[in-house]
This record gives C-alpha cells, sequence and structure tokens, in this order.
C-alpha cells in the first residue's frame, strides 16, 4: 500500500537544539499536529515523542526534558534517548539500551539533563529487536546513526517494524539504533527548513484503520521538536 519511501531528516546536534514537550507542560487539554507545534513553539521540524496514556496526555515511559518531568516512572521499554549532555566531553545525542549491562536510567541522568523512554526498534550497533509478524502500520521513529546525528524516520506506507528495519538497516544512512515512536493516522512528522515545507501523517494500522485515507494530521499530545541553536542563528 503506498509507494513504500521513507523519509528520513538527519539532524546535527550541534547546530539544532532537540526539545521534548507536551500539553502536560503547556497547562493545555488537547494536542496539535506537528505542524501546529512547530509554529507555536518555532520549531524547523517536529515528529511524535512517543505513545501516550489513555489520559491523552502521559508519555508511555521516562520522560524528561531539562527540569520538565513528564512522566518519573520507568517501564519495560529498553530505548532510552538521552540529550543535553551535562559536559562537552559526551556525545550531543545517544540512544542508549536499558538492558547493556551496569547501563542504568539513573546513570544516564547523571550524564544528561533530558532523556526520554521509548519501545525499541533497533538495538545498538544495527541489529533488528523484531521479529515477522503480521501487524502493520504507518511509522514515525527516532534514529542516531554511525555520526552521532539526530534521525526522525516517516513511512506513511504500512510496514511489519521487522521490515522497515530491514530497510532502514540495508540503506545507507547508517542508522545504529532506533526507537518506535508511533503508528497509524496519528504518526507524523513535519519540516519547514528554509523554502522546503513537508508535511506527513500516517493512515494504515492493523485492526484499527485498515485503509490508506486519512487526509489529516491527527493532533497530538506530545513531540520531538528541532530548531536552530541560538549561536548559529535562523
Amino acid at each position: 500500500m503506498g509507494d513504500s519511501r521513507i523519509a528520513v531528516l538527519r539532524i546535527d546536534p550541534k547546530l539544532w537544539e532537540l526539545e521534548a514537550i507536551g500539553i502536560g507542560q503547556t497547562g493545555e487539554n488537547v494536542g496539535h499536529t506537528a505542524k501546529d507545534w512547530c509554529k507555536t513553539h518555532k520549531f524547523a521540524a517536529a515528529i511524535n515523542a512517543g505513545m501516550f496514556a489513555g489520559d491523552g496526555k502521559t508519555h508511555l515511559g521516562y520522560s524528561r526534558y531539562l527540569d520538565r518531568v513528564s512522566n518519573s516512572k520507568i517501564n519495560k521499554y529498553q530505548s532510552v534517548a538521552a540529550f543535553n549532555p551535562r559536559t562537552d566531553k559526551l556525545q550531543s545525542f545517544h540512544i542508549f539500551d536499558l538492558d547493556t549491562p551496569t547501563l542504568t536510567m539513573q546513570g544516564i541522568l547523571k550524564n544528561y539533563a533530558s532523556a526520554v523512554q521509548n519501545l525499541r526498534l533497533v538495538k545498538r550497533s544495527g541489529l533488528n529487536q523484531w521479529g515477522q509478524q503480521s501487524y502493520k502500520w504507518s511509522e514515525a521513529a527516532l534514529g542516531e546513526d554511525s555520526a552521532g546525528r539526530i534521525l526522525f524516520i516517516f513511512s506513511r506506507a504500512p510496514f511489519s517494524m521487522h521490515d522497515l528495519n530491514q530497510e532502514l538497516l540495508a540503506s545507507d544512512i547508517g542508522l545504529v539504533a532506533a526507537q518506535h515512536l508511533e503508528g497509524g493516522p496519528e504518526a507524523q512528522l513535519y519540516v519547514h527548513a528554509g523554502e522546503e515545507e513537508m508535511e506527513l501523517y500516517g493512515s494504515f494500522e492493523t485492526s484499527f484503520k485498515e485503509n490508506d485515507s486519512n487526509a489529516i494530521a491527527w493532533p497530538v499530545p506530545n513531540v520531538f521538536g528541532v530548531r536552530p541553536r541560538a549561536e548559529h542563528g535562523p
């Protein structure tokens, strides 16, 4: 279904600032599309920050951005995206595997001021963590490449996560780790940088919306957004 093309936005974290934000912090009652999040908070790009609870706002898994803690509970998800390092000696952005021996969330937070836990797709370095299954969906994902750059990944065409991982690992993007953010019609990616503008949103999800008919971006409560770092200008 669809053209099976996968969009990848590659972001140098030394030039672009990553932020995790949601309605739990803004005090709003309803979410926004990725495009509207960008307009309101002056992001150049935004993607889902992860799946959320039945209350329509709480991130599933641990989520912290600087002094804002959206969810302090650590669940069984094995992937943690960490950024805002507390020392210049650390990578600006890094996806950790919580099942790595001696690694803990507390250890990650000692080194990074921001960390978001999500369901793992690809374990370091480049290991597909999903067996084949019949379930497929449009996908929004967060990745890291071999140079430590942030990857916003989106596919409207539905894939099983096993097949999506295989496609990404077989490509030339240098993927070393990735986590699932959202699937189906809620998955989305918006980019507006210079003269380039792109709004992508999902549709298909097995057992929920098994067609490619969705024609609008759905409001979501939490996103990752990026903006130019102040020292580099607009």
